[in-house]
């Protein structure tokens, strides 16, 4: 991608209503633009993450077996009556009236909508299990749309349900996930804890979360070390300071962000709506249900709140939206556009994504950016470097500069990415 050509300029200066981290980083750098409180475009830059992640997140789904699907938003009041949630989730569910009066909803979670699908659809033992997911777009009321991306009124979530004959198998897909969710959270650069929580508004047996420390963090956590205990502060019986029942050592405490959250929905809603399957024996049994959510774009903001320094962003290379950012310092009497010109076409024919910044501004400029921006590896290509016939590589995590021979360059990228 020409950067000359790129939708999405970037800012000196971050929004003044914004006060997060990924809120000015991403606001700046061009990723997103701010429509309202809790509302977001993504631009160019912001989508190509987004997708990247859904990816990731898409392809570690079809590995557990996931089936993927995806439900309208909008939604009648009537499947909502079913559960009694039409009157409780007033507050969080967008509700209004379409043509002819009829009472609707945006959704803002999908277990009645995807809870009447199964019911008409599975009649016996043996069309269990199943898992369902979508990723989709969701939309809640927040009463304080906040943090920039990590707490909207419409954001981007995958959402799996599990379907279930006897609980002994619910239990060890419920194990799956959470093993997959934190492979999912390690392939995007985050280092997620699992932590036991309550079921809030969607079960009131068991859940867990996955947090992600950081001081931008709205939950408070106790955890261990160790890996193998975490409490959120509103189920925690233990506290900071005291032996961790597992291993001994002294527990901490920490803010965090909520990436993700699993549920053990058990009967409650396929006794509630009627979705029944017949056993072996053909007597009639409650389907058990299982809920696992991750939010898409929660998972960018917090990409961003634990990989940045004072110049940008610092994206990891698994959901950067380019891999290189080849920067050329222009003088037009030493070829060095032309130099440039011919590597940015060779990253091109070698499938590696670039984004070329062909525009015709002072290095100070250009260097800034790219640090705003964040990509993962820079390539710089001056009359110093072409005198050598090398151009300068730097990792954006890294201070140090290597040269490096340009028909080198190819394959010391393969190695790095």
């Amino acid at each position: 991608m020409l950067q000359s050509k790129l939708f999405g300029k970037t800012n000196k200066k971050a929004p003044r209503d914004e006060k997060s981290v990924n809120a000015k980083l991403l606001a700046r750098a061009g990723f997103v633009e701010k429509l309202m409180a809790g509302a977001y475009s993504y631009l160019p830059l912001g989508w190509k993450v987004l997708q990247k992640i859904e990816n990731i997140v898409r392809e570690e789904m079809n590995t557990i077996q996931g089936q993927e699907i995806l439900m309208p938003a909008l939604q009648p009041k009537k499947l909502w009556d079913e559960t009694g949630r039409w009157e409780s989730g007033k507050d969080v569910m967008f509700q209004f009236k379409g043509r002819g009066g009829a009472d609707l909803g945006l959704g803002w979670t999908h277990e009645e909508t995807l809870t009447d699908i199964i019911r008409n659809k599975v009649n016996s033992y043996q069309d269990l299990p199943l898992y369902i997911y979508q990723i989709q777009t969701k939309f809640r009321n927040e009463p304080r749309a906040k943090s920039g991306i990590l707490r909207g009124r419409e954001f981007s979530m995958k959402d799996l349900y599990s379907f279930h004959a006897d609980e002994k198998d619910f239990l060890a897909y419920y194990e799956k996930v959470k093993g997959s969710y934190l492979k999912i959270f390690k392939k995007i650069g985050l280092d997620a804890i699992v932590i036991e929580a309550s079921g809030g508004e969607f079960s009131k047996l068991y859940s867990h979360e996955f947090q992600v420390l950081t001081s931008a963090g709205e939950d408070t956590i106790i955890y261990c070390d160790c890996g193998k205990f975490g409490q959120n502060v509103e189920v925690a019986k233990l506290k900071a300071g005291e032996k961790c029942p597992i291993c001994g050592k002294e527990l901490k405490s920490g803010r965090s962000i909520e990436v993700g959250n699993i549920f053990t929905l058990g009967t409650k809603y396929s006794e509630i709506m009627k979705a029944y399957f017949a056993d072996k024996d053909g007597k009639k049994k409650p389907i058990i249900m299982g809920c696992y959510g991750l939010g898409i774009s929660r998972a960018m903001g917090a990409i961003v709140e634990v990989h940045n320094d004072k110049n940008g962003i610092i994206w990891p290379v698994s959901v950067a939206p380019y891999q290189i950012h080849l920067i050329e310092i222009r003088d037009e009497k030493s070829g060095i556009k032309k130099t440039a010109e011919k590597l940015y076409k060779s990253l091109q024919k070698e499938d590696i994504e670039v984004l070329y910044d062909d525009r015709d501004e002072s290095p100070g400029i250009k260097f800034a950016d790219a640090d705003l921006i964040g990509i993962p590896l820079r390539i710089v290509v001056s009359e110093r470097t072409i005198a050598k016939n090398s151009v300068e590589l730097k990792k954006r995590d890294e201070e140090r500069i290597e040269l490096v021979k340009i028909d080198e360059i190819i394959n010391k990228l393969k190695n790095n990415l």
